[in-house]
């Protein structure tokens, strides 16, 4: 199946969602965003990597910098923060430069590490565009992590490709009927922007009908 680009999500979604989809619904669907200091560092973090699209070359390294990708097979566009193009035996050849390259995307994140697969998702979505734009394999890529200052190496497993599709069809299954999923509480809700409209705990005590009586109440005391 092939999406119509009016219909593309955001490839970007798909560390929202995977981190929550009540938040990817909040702010996708319901267009709703709030600061906080780890938005704002991330922000400042991405314009360092690249601000705008153009690209530059490093002895047998092409960097291209902010460079959009999509996919009609996914339905999802975005931009990726670094493309390097590895001059290689095999691989794909370039407008106006000699020889075979590999393509190898580079996403960038503020902090470190996670336990979670949300930043790898993330690049394995951007492989993935990649592979469908330059009819190309992609097999592996890397995460920078700016608080550590390296590279986290990824292999686009089967595996990671298949949880990639689910998502993303998942997310489209949830845009096309604008719902916004409930959530349950967890530790994670208190790093989240959008906690204070998302109203983690309340949706884990009582329907909101019952905490605007209960409210009421307690004011008519």
């Amino acid at each position: 199946m092939a999406y119509r680009e009016e219909d593309y999500l955001m490839l970007s979604g798909i560390q929202h969602f995977a981190f929550c989809r009540r938040q990817w619904a909040l702010i996708h669907i319901e267009q709703q965003w709030q600061e906080n200091e780890h938005t704002v560092q991330g922000e400042l973090f991405h314009k360092r990597a690249h601000d705008g699209y153009h690209s530059e070359s490093r002895n047998e390294v092409i960097i291209s910098r902010g460079m959009p990708v999509y996919s009609r097979n996914m339905g999802v566009s975005g931009v990726c923060d670094i493309v390097e193009f590895q001059k290689a035996e095999e691989g794909i050849s370039l407008h106006k430069h000699r020889g075979l390259y590999r393509v190898y995307p580079v996403e960038y994140k503020k902090g470190s590490p996670k336990d979670t697969d949300m930043d790898i998702l993330q690049l394995t979505a951007q492989a993935m565009c990649l592979e469908e734009m330059l009819v190309t394999q992609i097999e592996e890529g890397a995460v920078y992590y700016g608080e550590v200052r390296r590279r986290t190496q990824v292999v686009f497993t089967a595996e990671l490709r298949a949880q990639v599709r689910k998502l993303f069809e998942e997310m489209h299954r949830l845009y096309d009927r604008h719902y916004t999923p409930r959530v349950k509480w967890s530790k994670s809700c208190n790093a989240c922007s959008l906690r204070d409209i998302c109203l983690p705990k309340l949706g884990k005590t009582l329907p909101v009908e019952r905490y605007i009586e209960k409210i009421i109440g307690e004011d008519t005391e």
